[in-house]
């Protein structure tokens, strides 16, 4: 504790006074006296008057009162030149022009910012230095957002219904949108953050249904190999590696992740309730509870729970003790008390009577101290009985399982609350699934890479595929978890878990590793991979269903303080032209020139919705703001409710440097998925590997006779010619992107 403690002082100290340092107290304080015995005064009386207003008890020569002064006044100094480091350091970063202007063409403005934010940038900061420097999360003005979002929906509208949302849109700007407006540009002088509280309230807490498949995603192993087949020590790897993550991220030690390529910090806020953190049921809204720290694990395996201790008297257990501590809780054979096997699926149903059941039979007791254990644990642990991974011989079919499986399992041997829970199946393959709510895909991303990366390039194994590492023998046992589940618990387990299981039947997941191309193919044609991603994803959409949609991508807003994500409407106006003219058979040339047009269109949208010009959120904001006053908006209602039927996001890559692909090029990741946002629409997440490889990740309904996963994998589905966007006419390639959706 008082090392924890001596860090958290130190580490509070340097980011109070980031961008300064701390030792430069000193050289202003030398700087000063050394002026002084010049004979000069650099405070302009300043110190004098200080000097008469220190408290008469103090017995100083005139002297030393004098020096008493002066340091008062280099201290007084010294923190108004931090105020103002820190004041044109949130200035530069509100620049975002920078992100419009086309490679080789800065301007003289952009010339003279990168140095200076790179001289502002130079110290080495902390996990949390840069977070007050960040500027706030503007409001938009309501007739830009209004005109953007028309443009938005002009290609999914007919003439008459373009019209009368139109009319819809004209009446709420020009009456109760301004109204709204006012009241939220308050609200934004105050808060941190004008959308992040409410967004994780309304669109996260306040759902009263299901969040497993709704709500949680999943993060998968690697694709081609698996470092150990020893599921104990496959255990004992990922858990001291993510327990180093979880150092790393309590002394501040982590790197702040930054825009690539640039020093344009993002915000780092998400990454302070990653772990000790449970999200608890109400009956109105869930409350996510964070704890300091948590010593310990909660595992579960063939339904018994098990509190595993991870440190013993201060010290982190090496990979192999934990090890053998997670072997110990896969040879006890004892069987899972009454009603204990299943009771996960409380957090797999409906919100409202697990948190009935929870405030009924678990605020007291021993339900409620083995409840306590699950709640305030680092993490949540399952050791499955499955085997999974891209396996025999059906390789396909065998991922598509292992993503069903990371995305609800059984539906009760997870612990869905949890902000995050790792599994480890039979075989050693391990995945993850997280709860959203606490924070975005890009965060746990970060997290499993450094994971998987330290678990197979620095702890390792050894040749019998053990974990390395001494073990001290007088390690207590894991602790089982005792409950008194009553008839009246286990008959809304059976109703949860009834719930549950309809909503897992009913999704269609579908991985597609897509090897043909990648990253540096599309770089050569001079496009914005995302964009030919998104280019395509509407493609495949509409040769599906013969028409366009309305299609959400998520973005970041991390550049503005406790930042979140916006929605690009990637379906625009003119990825929609470019399809139309692909379709009907249109001149190569025009098809070029279109496609050209859709994807520069797509980088604007993307850098509008990362610099705060996004739709949205703002809208959002709008509707939150008129629920409170109790008025209603036909344009927002209609706005709010319209389904997002592609719903796509793209997984960041963002620790390159720890996987070495040229020398270990299987170790590729999976990256991860989530569930479909409309009961008839897709579900697609896509990472971008090395240069050469594009894994995706695809989600749909059975119950929708519309959508099949699957079938978006054939070979034609998406044929995209290489020839639309580039000019090398000699390459003559044909590049079909068989994206799976």
């Amino acid at each position: 504790f008082i090392s924890w403690a001596k860090t958290s002082i130190n580490n509070s100290l340097i980011k109070g006074v980031y961008p300064a340092s701390p030792s430069s107290w000193l050289f202003v304080a030398i700087g000063i006296l050394a002026t002084m015995y010049m004979q000069s005064d650099p405070s302009m009386g300043l110190i004098t008057k200080i000097q008469q207003h220190l408290p008469l008890h103090m017995s100083l020569s005139a002297q030393g009162q004098t020096m008493v002064s002066a340091l008062v006044f280099s201290t007084l100094l010294w923190l108004s030149l931090i105020l103002a480091l820190r004041f044109c350091l949130k200035l530069l970063l509100s620049y975002h022009q920078w992100m419009f202007e086309k490679h080789g063409r800065m301007s003289n403005t952009t010339k003279v910012w990168v140095p200076l934010v790179r001289l502002l940038s130079s110290r080495k900061p902390l996990l949390y230095s840069y977070q007050s420097s960040l500027p706030h999360l503007p409001v938009p003005a309501i007739q830009d957002t209004v005109s953007r979002y028309l443009e938005s929906v002009r290609p999914l509208l007919t003439d008459p219904e373009f019209k009368r949302m139109s009319d819809l849109a004209n009446e709420f700007e020009s009456n109760l949108g301004n109204r709204l407006q006012r009241y939220l540009k308050l609200k934004a002088l105050w808060a941190t953050n004008y959308v992040s509280d409410w967004w994780e309230e309304y669109v996260y807490l306040r759902s009263r249904g299901p969040i497993m498949v709704n709500s949680n995603y999943y993060g998968m192993d690697f694709l081609y190999v698996t470092p150990t087949s020893v599921q104990a020590a496959r255990a004992g790897n990922t858990i001291t590696a993510l327990l180093l993550y979880r150092r790393k991220v309590n002394r501040e030690e982590l790197k702040p992740s930054r825009v690539p390529g640039t020093v344009i910090p993002l915000c780092a806020a998400q990454c302070e309730r990653m772990f000790n953190t449970t999200r608890t049921p109400g009956v109105e809204t869930d409350v996510l509870q964070h704890w300091l720290d948590s010593e310990f694990v909660a595992v579960y395996h063939r339904g018994r729970y098990f509190r595993l201790w991870v440190y013993r008297a201060g010290r982190l257990l090496s990979p192999r003790e934990i090890e053998d501590q997670i072997q110990r809780i896969l040879d006890d054979a004892s069987p899972p008390l009454p009603g204990e096997e299943k009771l996960g699926a409380l957090t797999a149903g409906d919100r409202i009577p697990w948190a009935q059941m929870r405030k009924q039979y678990f605020s007291s007791g021993v339900n409620k101290r083995s409840l306590d254990i699950i709640e305030r644990a680092a993490f949540f642990v399952t050791l499955d009985d499955e085997e999974q991974g891209m396996r025999g011989d059906d390789p396909e079919g065998n991922l598509d399982r292992y993503a069903k499986s990371l995305l609800h399992g059984k539906c009760y041997d997870r612990w869905f609350d949890k902000s995050f829970s790792v599994v480890i199946y039979k075989n050693g393959k391990s995945g993850l699934n997280a709860e959203h709510s606490w924070a975005d895909a890009p965060t746990v991303a970060h997290l499993w890479e450094y994971t998987l990366a330290t678990d197979a390039f620095q702890l390792g194994y050894t040749e019998d595929g053990h974990c390395k590492g001494d073990v001290e023998p007088s390690l207590p046992q894991p602790q089982r978890l005792v409950w008194n589940i009553p008839a009246e618990v286990q008959a809304q387990v059976s109703s949860s878990l009834a719930v549950a299981q309809a909503l897992a039947d009913d999704v269609d997941c579908h991985v597609f590793p897509f090897r043909e191309f990648g990253k540096g193919r599309i770089k050569k044609c001079r496009v914005s991979p995302d964009a030919f991603i998104q280019i395509s994803l509407q493609l495949a959409y509409y040769r599906d269903r013969g028409g366009f949609c309305l299609t959400y991508e998520a973005s970041m807003t991390r550049l503005f303080r406790e930042g979140r994500t916006e929605t690009v409407r990637s379906c625009s106006n003119e990825s929609c032209a470019f399809i139309t003219a692909l379709e009907s058979g249109e001149t190569e040339e025009e098809c070029r020139r279109l496609f050209q047009l859709a994807s520069e269109r797509h980088q604007n949208l993307y850098r509008m919705a990362m610099t705060g010009a996004g739709i949205d959120r703002h809208l959002f904001c709008l509707y939150v703001v008129s629920k409170y006053l109790g008025v209603e908006s036909p344009f927002l209602k209609e706005v709010l409710s319209e389904p997002w039927r592609l719903s796509t996001s793209q997984t960041p890559v963002q620790q390159m440097n720890l996987f070495d692909l040229k020398n270990h090029p299987d170790f590729i990741s999976l990256g991860g998925g989530f569930g479909p946002v409309a009961d008839d629409g897709y579900g697609v997440s896509y990472i971008i590997v090395g240069e050469d490889m594009v894994n995706f990740h695809v989600s749909s309904k059975y119950s929708c006779s519309q959508t099949v996963s699957n079938a978006f994998s054939e070979e034609n589905r998406i044929g995209f010619p290489v020839k639309y966007v580039s000019d090398d006419e000699k390459r003559g390639t044909v590049c079909k992107l068989r994206t799976s959706i």
